[in-house]
């Protein structure tokens, strides 16, 4: 009976304590106060804490712990200024969009609010970001200097957020407490960096950092809770008409914040320590509670030893591309050590070699070769190389011989192939300046290295194939008028080398130098049309051909063909003037799009980044230029007529 009464006796008890606990007013514990910053010195902890705007601290009853033990703390209001250096970076979006309802206009009103409001103390920076991120005023307690920073800011487009808040987290220093207050009216549009970049930024830095959405929906809103929350700090919703009220809550809170100074215990010596500090008010009791580094009593700060740094005494930084352009001449190294390894030896005379060495001799041009400069051994064992690659790969051999005779070159095979090589490894060096190390970008580069020279090529060769067919009518005509003078069909051709234009004057002299040594006429004017693929002086040698095998006059021949060709000529003159309009246009849509990308390329490179790094834009720029390709084809084979 009576272990009954006892144990009804004590259940009485725990339910009045429980009653009194819920019914009964008492001291309240919250936690609505934060720390905001703790740095550790040689006198003890200083302890930053943010108050919530219109509470009163009773600063004397101001009590702090260490890892529960009770610590000798003071605090003082921060109102006045504060012992600790104070920091605020303010991250401001000036992209085009924030012309909209006034947003520009609110943001700079927002500014100098919070300038007017914001303790003496404070530093305040200003980064801006658009199409470019602006340090435009490094932390300084000039307010003037940052009123005018605020009034002369201007608006451009793109909006590269995560560049801007990196930019800042390096702007706002090492030193006390650091704190970004990012203003954006939109998501992030052409950074470079990414989100997890600038949180980690962020993150390494260990600045606090609230971020303004101003008129932003909650999915806007996501990125910059990603980084208010790396930051340590809120994000907060506001409208133009609400955002200088915004701005002047944030310095006010920098006014409120208190400042609790205490030493460290002795024998204390752990690095990271829980401290706790408790503000009695008038309704209660704030708590707030952090994991901050600690260090022993009377040991001072030690600075990180700062990371290795390719930098001179002026303190001058090695660019990013420094590493691809120390690579490219690295392998450039490789290529004349392997060149220099290669054995030299003289490579074989081939027939039109022989040939030609055959024509200098005869039209008493031998000393030309001989009047040029000693070959260097470095070229001559590089010639060797390449000529020994294309002895074993005939097919690239002939097709290289055929374009440098159709383009007039003096290049052998063996030279051509060297300065093609040269050609692409040039352009991708410079591909790799251009583009600051971008791999994909020098290989871009190379490509249109290894392009240019069969291009050139055969530009060439077109214009000496049109040369040619421009001046055949007339050079057939004076093979004409020498045959009606009673010249043999070799000696007409003679007269045409001495007297004809270029390049039918060369070509005729190696007909004659192929004749002297033992090939048909005929067949040496053939290989003239097959070189320059001309289909009038193919009909031409087609009529000489008949001529030498069923006889006739053949001047009164060749006057007909030339006649013929004249005409010809006329109607492609014609056509041409009738199509001139057709084939502006196909260059101008054909170049345009590669001529303004190369434009956005030197003036705001960063627009066209989201084409090389997004999945989504590499797709679309690949779609891109192939349906360009296919336009191309079009309107090239439209505007062609052949007559």
């Amino acid at each position: 009976m009576s272990g009954r009464r006892a144990f009804l006796r004590r259940f009485a008890a725990l339910l009045v304590a429980v009653l009194a606990v819920l019914l009964v007013p008492a001291q309240a514990y919250a936690e609505d106060a934060t720390i905001g910053h703790v740095e550790s010195t040689g006198e003890g902890l200083r302890i930053l804490v943010d108050v919530p705007a219109g509470v009163q601290v009773d600063l004397a009853g101001v009590t702090a712990t260490l890892e529960g033990q009770a610590l000798d703390a003071t605090a003082e209001g921060t109102s006045s200024g504060s012992v600790v250096k104070r920091t605020t970076i303010l991250v401001i979006d000036t992209s085009n969009s924030m012309r909209r309802q006034g947003r520009f206009a609110a943001a700079k009103e927002a500014a100098t609010t919070y300038l007017d409001a914001v303790p003496d103390d404070v530093a305040v920076g200003i980064v801006t970001f658009d199409s470019l991120v602006s340090v435009a005023l490094a932390p300084t307690t000039d307010r003037a200097a940052a009123q005018t920073v605020v009034d002369g800011l201007a608006l451009h487009r793109d909006t590269l957020l995560y560049d801007g808040v990196i930019a800042a987290a390096e702007a706002a220093g090492d030193d006390g407490q650091r704190t970004l207050l990012v203003l954006s009216d939109g998501a992030d549009a052409g950074s470079t960096a990414t989100l997890d970049a600038a949180t980690a930024a962020i993150e390494d830095s260990g600045v606090r950092v609230h971020a303004v959405g101003l008129d932003l929906g909650a999915k806007q809103l996501a990125p910059l809770t990603t980084l208010a929350t790396a930051g340590k700090g809120e994000v907060i919703t506001a409208t133009g008409t609400a955002l200088a009220q915004t701005f002047a809550a944030e310095a006010e809170a920098l006014a409120d914040q208190v400042l609790v100074t205490a030493p460290l215990p002795d024998g204390f010596d752990a690095e990271l320590a829980n401290v706790e500090v408790s503000l009695p008010t008038g309704s209660g009791t704030l708590v707030a509670r952090a994991l901050a580094p600690v260090q022993s009593a009377g040991t001072a700060p030690v600075a990180p030893a700062p990371l290795p740094t390719l930098t001179d005494d002026r303190g001058w930084v090695a660019p990013g591309w420094l590493l691809w352009a120390g690579l490219g001449v690295f392998a450039l190294g490789l290529l004349a050590v392997a060149v220099l390894l290669v054995p030299s030896r003289p490579a074989p005379m081939t027939i039109a070699d022989r040939v030609t060495a055959y024509s200098t001799r005869v039209t008493g041009l031998e000393d030309h070769h001989a009047a040029k400069a000693p070959s260097e051994p470095v070229l001559d064992q590089a010639k060797a190389a390449a000529a020994s690659v294309l002895e074993h790969n005939s097919a690239l051999n002939d097709r290289m011989t055929r374009r440098l005779a159709a383009a007039g070159s003096e290049f052998k095979p063996s030279e051509w192939l060297l300065v093609h090589i040269g050609t692409v490894l040039a352009a991708g060096v410079v591909g790799l300046l251009l583009g600051r190390g971008n791999i994909f970008i020098g290989l871009l580069f190379m490509v249109i290295g290894f392009v240019i020279p069969p291009v050139y090529l055969r530009v060439m060769a077109g214009r000496r194939r049109r040369a040619f067919d421009n001046a055949l009518p007339e050079v057939l005509q004076l093979l004409s008028g020498a045959l009606s003078a009673g010249l043999s069909l070799a000696q007409a051709v003679d007269t045409v080398v001495r007297e004809g234009p270029e390049p039918i004057a060369s070509e005729f002299k190696r007909v004659l130098v192929e004749a002297r040594i033992g090939v048909s006429i005929e067949d040496a004017f053939e290989g003239v049309a097959t070189r320059f693929q001309s289909k009038d002086f193919g009909w031409a040698v087609m009529a000489i051909r008949i001529q030498r095998q069923v006889g006739g006059n053949l001047a009164e021949l060749l006057t007909t063909v030339a006649a013929t060709m004249r005409e010809r000529q006329y109607l492609r003159r014609h056509v041409s003037a009738l199509s001139a309009e057709g084939r502006l246009s196909a260059v101008i849509l054909s170049g345009l799009p590669p001529l303004f990308a190369i434009y956005l390329f030197v003036t705001n490179r960063a627009y066209l980044d989201p084409l090389i790094h997004d999945l989504r834009g590499i797709v679309i720029l690949c779609a891109g230029v192939i349906w360009l390709a296919i336009g191309v084809f079009w309107m090239s084979r439209m505007v062609k007529v052949d007559a």
